[in-house]
């Protein structure tokens, strides 16, 4: 896909949505790697030339999240990176797996958490 001004909408429009949904502050968003080399190398360390390899990746230290448009084929796939993506920013110890894949549907369907008590989280 290409980045657009309506795409740019989606993609604000839907984390606004799915951070409220989840409790947590709305993330600094990527959608360009370039954007992810100008950052400074200690925020994406680890991930910073592969970057473009991905469809998200999440930066949890620096509530920083990185959504490889690109990379994504239809806006379906662009929804489920963004709740990908915000799901490891309110679960930061949960891997990937069923539970995990599970909450990205719950998100989906407009399920809401309480705010997390982690010592992780900003909240």
């Amino acid at each position: 896909m290409k980045l657009s001004d309506s795409l740019v909408c989606f993609i604000e429009e839907r984390l606004y949505r799915y951070c409220k949904q989840l409790s947590i502050n709305k993330p600094t968003v990527l959608t360009k790697t370039r954007e992810v080399l100008d950052l400074p190398k200690k925020v994406t360390k680890g991930r910073r030339t592969s970057a473009y390899r991905y469809y998200g990746v999440a930066y949890m230290a620096y509530n920083t999240v990185f959504i490889n448009v690109k990379r994504n084929k239809t806006r379906k796939d662009l929804d489920h990176t963004i709740r990908h993506e915000l799901i490891h920013m309110r679960f930061p110890y949960l891997s990937h797996g069923s539970n995990f894949e599970k909450k990205i549907s719950l998100l989906g369907k407009g399920h809401t958490w309480k705010p997390s008590k982690s010592k992780y989280l900003d909240n």
